[in-house]
C-alpha cells in the first residue's frame, strides 16, 4: 500500500534536475522521461552518466572527461583517468555570484557574526594558502583543524585543497584521546586550534586539551592559534596567530591533481576501537557533491543553504560544498537549543534560509515541545527541510507538513561518512511520502538483499550498493594493501558494498531505513528495526529518550528484549508508564515488539553527531568493560554508559 503523499513536485520545468534532463535529451542518447528512468540509466550506464554530469557542470579541469569509469570493479574502480581537477577551484568558482555578494554567513554563540563576500572568501583562502606555503606545507601533507564550524575552518580546508595538502578536522568538543586516536594515525604537519568555545551560555576552555594534543603529535611543525572564546587569549608557546598566518596577500592558485588525489580524511565514529581514517578524493567529492547539491537539493545562486553540523561530522563537508552551486552557506556554531528550540528557526528567518538542514532528533524534539516555527519567524523563503543522522518517522513528516504546508519539501536522506554523501534521499521531481525517503539517489545502485544476497522488495534487507560510486573512499590511510578497506565493506557479501543498515525498498521506489543491521533485533526469527521502537516510545510525553537492545540466548531461546527509557523532567518510570509503553508497542507495532524488561536510565549514549549506540550497550550488557566497549571521548554523554552495567546477562 502506498504511503500518503505529503508533497508533490510542481514539475514546471524550473528545477535543476529537469534542466539536466533537457540537456541530456539534446546532448546524449539517454532516453529519460522521469525520475525512475533517469535513475535506472544512471546506474545501468555509470560511465555515460558521470561523464555527462562532468560536462553538464563544466567542472574546471585539465584533460578529457569522456571516459568516466575506466575500470568497473568494487573495490578498485578507476574513475576519470584522463582528468586533473582541484576541489577548491570548483568551490571558489561561485557560479552566478558577484564579487560583493555574501557567500558565507557565520553565526556563533562565542563571538559576533561574520559575513564574507565572494571576493573576501577568495582573498582569505589565498592568504591562508600563502601561510601554508610559508609553513612548508606541500602536496600530500596533512593539515588538521581542532576548530568549530566557523569560516576560518572552511578557509583552511579550501587553502589546503588548493595546493594538494590533505585536510582533516575534529570539533573542539572531542575529548583529547579521541582526537589523538585519529590524528596519530595520519601525522599532521600543521594544526589549527582554538582556545575554547561557548555552548549556549557556558564557556568551555580548551587550553589544556590543546596542549595535550600538541604533545601527542610530534609530527606537527606549525600550530596556528585562533582566539575564539576570548579574543585576547594569548597564543601557546611557538604558535602563530591566525591573523599573522593570513597577514600576507597573495594570488589565488590551484594545483590540478589526479581524480583520486586525497582531498580530506574523515573518520568513522570510533565508538569501538580506533576510528577508521577514510580518505576521500578531489574528483569523487567534487562530482558527487555537485550532483547531490545542485540536482537533488536543487541549490543555486539564489539559495541560502544551512545544515546544522559540527566539523566532526560529514555533514559539515557536505554543507560547505554548497558553494559549488553558487549558494550562500550558513555556518552555525553553538547549542542548537539555546536559548530555546526556536533559535535555529529564528536564525533561518533572519538570514532568509531557503534550505534548512538538521537532524531527525531535532525535528522530533521540536514536535514534542510543541514548537511552531512559522509563528516564531518569517520563513517565507524556506522551500526545503533536510533531515539526516537517524531515520525520521512518519510523525516527523506529518509535523513538517502541518507546520510548513505544501510549499516546503521534507527531504529525508541517509548515507554515510564512508561516501560523504547520501545513498537514498529526495529529488525535486519525486513526491514525498509520509515516513519514507523519496528515492534512491542518482548514480547510487542501491538495493535491499536477503541473507543470501538476493534482492527483496517491501521487506527488510541489507542495504547494499552493487556498482561503484566515484565518492567511495580512495582507501583508508595507513592501509597499503587495502585489507582494512575490503574488510569494512566487501567481505560479507562478495561483489557488493554492505553498508550496515536495514532498508526496505517499496515497489514504487521509496525507501525506509529502520536502523543499523549490526544492532539487529531478532524475535522469533523476525528481524525488527530499532527506529520504529523509538518512534513509538518517544512519542509519549513522559519519555525523553530510549534505547532498545536484544540479547540473544546462546542456547537458542528467545533471549531478552530490553528497553531503556530516560524520562522527561518530572516523570517517573512507574508501573503505569511501563504498561502504557507496552500497550503502545503492542497496538502500534506488534506483540513481538513488547520488551521483556523496561529500565530507567539517564539517557541513550550518543555519538557527537547524535547517533544512538546500541552495539556498545549490547557489549556492556554482555559483560565487556565500558572502556573496551566504547570510546568515551567520542560520545556526547559518556556518563550514561554506567547506567547499563547493572542489567547485563
Amino acid at each position: 500500500m502506498t504511503a500518503p503523499v505529503l508533497w508533490s513536485p510542481p514539475l514546471d520545468g524550473s528545477s535543476r534536475m529537469e534542466d539536466f534532463m533537457r540537456w541530456l535529451a539534446e546532448e546524449s542518447a539517454a532516453d529519460v522521461t522521469d525520475y525512475d528512468s533517469l535513475w535506472q540509466w544512471s546506474v545501468d550506464e555509470p560511465d555515460a552518466f558521470w561523464s555527462a554530469l562532468w560536462r553538464y557542470f563544466d567542472v574546471p579541469s585539465d584533460g578529457d572527461p569522456t571516459l568516466a569509469l575506466a575500470h568497473d570493479a568494487m573495490p578498485g574502480a578507476v574513475w576519470f583517468p584522463h582528468v586533473r581537477v582541484n576541489y577548491a577551484e570548483t568551490m571558489l568558482r561561485l557560479p552566478g555570484r558577484a564579487d560583493d555578494d555574501i557567500v558565507v554567513f557565520g553565526r556563533s554563540q562565542s563571538r559576533e557574526d561574520v559575513a564574507l563576500t565572494a571576493a573576501e572568501l577568495r582573498d582569505q583562502v589565498a592568504r591562508a594558502r600563502a601561510g601554508l606555503v610559508r609553513a612548508g606545507v606541500s602536496e600530500g601533507d596533512r593539515v588538521a583543524a581542532y576548530a568549530p564550524n566557523v569560516p576560518e575552518t572552511l578557509i583552511l580546508m579550501l587553502a589546503s585543497a588548493s595546493l594538494g595538502a590533505v585536510f582533516t578536522s575534529c570539533a573542539p568538543e572531542f575529548g583529547t584521546q579521541s582526537v589523538v586516536d585519529r590524528w596519530q594515525q595520519i601525522e599532521p604537519t600543521l594544526l589549527l586550534v582554538v582556545d575554547g568555545y561557548r555552548y549556549g551560555t557556558k564557556p568551555i576552555d580548551r587550553h589544556s586539551e590543546v596542549e595535550a594534543i600538541r604533545a601527542a603529535l610530534p609530527s606537527v611543525r606549525t600550530t596556528v592559534w585562533l582566539p575564539y572564546l576570548d579574543a585576547d587569549a594569548s597564543a601557546p608557546d611557538g604558535a602563530v596567530t591566525w591573523a599573522d598566518f593570513t597577514a600576507k596577500s597573495a594570488q589565488l592558485e590551484f594545483s590540478r591533481l589526479p581524480f583520486a588525489a586525497p582531498l580530506y580524511i574523515l573518520f568513522s565514529s570510533g565508538t569501538t576501537g580506533l576510528p577508521k581514517p577514510i580518505v576521500h578524493g578531489h574528483g569523487g567529492i567534487t562530482i558527487e557533491h555537485l550532483k547531490a547539491l545542485a540536482l537533488h537539493c536543487d541549490l543555486g545562486p539564489g539559495d541560502r543553504f544551512f545544515w546544522f553540523s559540527t566539523t566532526g561530522w560529514m555533514m559539515w563537508n557536505f554543507l560547505v560544498s554548497g558553494l559549488a552551486t553558487g549558494s550562500a552557506i550558513v555556518m552555525v556554531d553553538g547549542d542548537p537549543a539555546s536559548p530555546d528550540l526556536g533559535a535555529l528557526w529564528r536564525m533561518a528567518g533572519e538570514l532568509g534560509v531557503t534550505y534548512f538542514g538538521t537532524s531527525a532528533p531535532f525535528l522530533l524534539q521540536c514536535r514534542k515541545a510543541d514548537i511552531h516555527p512559522r509563528q516564531l519567524a518569517d520563513l517565507s523563503a524556506l522551500r526545503a527541510i533536510g533531515s539526516t543522522g537517524a531515520p525520521l518517522p512518519a510523525e516527523g513528516f506529518w509535523w513538517a507538513a502541518e507546520e510548513f504546508g505544501p510549499a516546503v519539501q521534507m527531504c529525508s536522506v541517509s548515507g554515510g561518512t564512508d561516501v560523504c554523501a547520501a545513498f537514498v534521499g529526495s529529488a525535486p521531481i519525486v513526491p514525498v511520502y509520509a515516513g519514507e525517503i523519496s528515492c534512491r539517489c542518482l548514480g547510487c545502485a542501491v538495493d535491499s538483499v536477503d541473507p543470501e544476497g538476493r534482492p527483496v522488495r517491501d521487506q527488510l534487507g541489507e542495504l547494499v550498493v552493487t556498482r561503484p560510486m566515484p565518492s567511495m573512499p580512495v582507501g583508508f590511510w595507513g592501509d597499503p594493501d587495502g585489507s582494512r578497506y575490503r574488510a569494512a565493506y566487501f567481505e560479507d557479501i562478495p561483489g557488493m558494498w554492505r553498508h550496515g543498515d536495514w532498508i526496505r525498498i517499496t515497489d514504487y521506489g521509496s525507501c525506509v531505513i529502520t536502523g543499523r543491521s549490526d544492532a539487529t533485533l531478532n524475535r522469533g526469527g523476525v528481524r525488527l528495526g530499532t527506529s520504529e521502537f523509538y518512534s513509538v516510545v518517544e512519542s509519549l510525553p513522559e519519555v525523553a529518550d530510549s534505547l532498545v537492545v536484544h540479547l540473544e540466548d546462546d542456547e537458542g531461546g528467545a533471549g531478552r528484549l530490553l528497553l531503556f527509557v530516560a524520562t522527561a523532567d518530572g516523570a517517573e518510570l512507574d508501573d503505569d508508564l511501563c504498561q502504557r509503553i507496552r500497550g503502545e508497542l503492542r497496538s502500534r507495532l506488534s506483540p513481538r515488539h513488547v520488551p521483556d524488561e523496561i529500565h530507567q536510565v539517564r539517557g541513550a549514549p550518543r555519538t557527537l553527531s547524535g547517533k544512538k549506540l546500541e552495539v556498545p550497550v549490547k557489549k556492556i550488557l554482555r559483560g565487556t568493560p565500558i572502556d573496551d566497549a566504547a570510546a568515551r571521548g567520542a560520545l556526547q554523554n559518556p556518563e550514561v554508559l554506567e547506567d547499563y552495567t547493572a542489567y547485563g546477562s
